[in-house]
């Protein structure tokens, strides 16, 4: 078959004058060799179209974009997955924002936020203070049409809470989970039709109510139009996160688009509580002093005893049984309880409060849970985003948040995905 434009046959010779780069020419102005570039493909760390007569590997020339800030020296040397560009604005709907540790991880990666819906007052005035263009809806999101989004965004987000559905005949729908937040994620899914959609939860929702509770939530999403990839637990510290947290990612692809998505490849860096709270990679300051919760007296006599990176079994055993009481005598190791954190390690899943028995997170140095500005390090947020609401709301907010940038790494594959789609619309209105 002849593909036509212009009414002129389409050959790869006019296809590569007209916006795009043999993979020699590409090869050449970037002083890399053609077998770089096709690994690079391969690895989907720099992705060629394809030609559509000869399948050939073109590159579009704004693609050199990316080498003109980016040092490239020998073949070995990897292309940084920080430098992958949106070909257009993309834009996301953002459902359950919260304090905004999502938003801004996609928007580091290049995503535009253009509406997030909160219920929480304090997260949503978090959410204003700090990105006064956003369109923050405050509102139980029940109350809530997104019809009006249809077509105008690329991506929906959301960190809906888990909960078991009513099951009806053998095959899960999207009227049997009504009265779930779940159901609320899939209806504005439903109601907007975006290219992607991604669903983010603690790893518990892969084993809540025996697995079907996640197997529920993928037939609806399957029903709706969406073929759903296989669950994936991203462990932060994989992603520049110091800290031991774990999120469940569910993703989304409308099934009329043909494009592939990768989750994030792990580095292999490990940052430490040092990293979060000391001037180095990944701050440029120390952190800054802040607000923060104190112990009682009490609490205060035992952790004093406590060594960096150990917990309540570093206690002398009469005061391991006098701090844990009942739960001495139970099983399981508790590791949580009485919790001092090394510098030298990555600090454990932070939760909505500090200072609570079950999850003590106890300073390295003093006896003290973390302060407000060092419970956002560890999420990765940035030093100027202020949290508003007294400071057990703001410990809330950050506590629930996704890591900043684990974030970001979701947020470069959704953009190279979106890319993806771009380049198959553009070669078709080419053809």
């Amino acid at each position: 078959m002849v593909i036509l434009y212009n009414n002129k046959p389409l050959t790869h010779k006019t296809l590569v004058m007209k916006a795009y780069l043999s993979i020699a020419e590409f090869a050449e102005k970037i002083g890399k060799s053609t077998e770089t570039l096709r690994r690079w493909d391969r690895e989907g760390k720099l992705q060629a179209m394809r030609e559509p007569i000869s399948n050939y590997r073109v590159y579009k020339k704004e693609q050199l974009a990316l080498f003109e800030n980016v040092q490239m020296t020998t073949d070995n040397k990897e292309l940084s997955l920080n430098e992958i560009i949106p070909d257009r604005p993309y834009r996301v709907l953002e459902l359950f924002a919260g304090a905004g540790g999502l938003a801004i991880g996609l928007e580091k990666a290049g995503l535009k936020c253009v509406a997030l819906n909160e219920i929480d007052h304090w997260a949503a005035e978090t959410l204003r203070k700090n990105r006064p263009h956003w369109e923050v809806i405050e509102d139980d999101i029940k109350n809530i049409s997104f019809e009006k989004y249809k077509g105008e965004v690329d991506v929906v987000t959301g960190g809906f809470p888990c909960q078991a559905f009513s099951y009806a005949g053998k095959k899960l729908g999207l009227q049997d989970a009504r009265g779930t937040l779940f159901y609320e994620f899939a209806r504005a899914v439903q109601e907007t039709q975006p290219a992607i959609c991604i669903g983010e939860n603690v790893r518990g929702l892969l084993n809540h109510d025996g697995g079907k509770t996640l197997q529920g939530m993928i037939s609806i999403l399957d029903e709706i139009g969406y073929k759903v990839l296989e669950p994936r637990v991203l462990k932060a510290i994989y992603y520049e996160v110091p800290q031991k947290r774990e999120r469940l990612i569910l993703v989304g692809i409308r099934k009329d688009l043909d494009i592939t998505f990768k989750y994030p490849t792990p580095s292999k860096t490990i940052f430490t509580l040092r990293d979060a709270l000391k001037k180095g990679e990944l701050f440029d300051s120390d952190v800054p002093a802040s607000a923060g919760t104190h112990y009682p007296e009490k609490k205060k006599m035992f952790l004093d005893l406590i060594p960096p990176g150990g917990y309540w079994r570093d206690l002398p055993i009469d005061l391991q049984q006098e701090y844990m009481q009942k739960s001495f005598f139970l099983g399981g190791g508790k590791t949580g309880m009485a919790r001092r954190i090394s510098w030298d390690e990555p600090c454990l899943t932070l939760t909505c409060s500090p200072a609570q028995k079950q999850t003590e997170r106890c300073h390295p140095d003093e006896t003290r849970p973390f302060t407000v500005r060092e419970y956002a390090r560890i999420q990765t947020f940035p030093d100027d985003w202020i949290f508003q609401g007294p400071v057990s709301a703001q410990y809330k907010q950050i506590g629930n948040a996704v890591p900043v940038n684990l974030a970001r790494a979701m947020g470069k594959e959704i953009v190279r995905a979106l890319n993806q789609m771009e380049n198959l619309i553009l070669l078709k209105k080419q053809a």
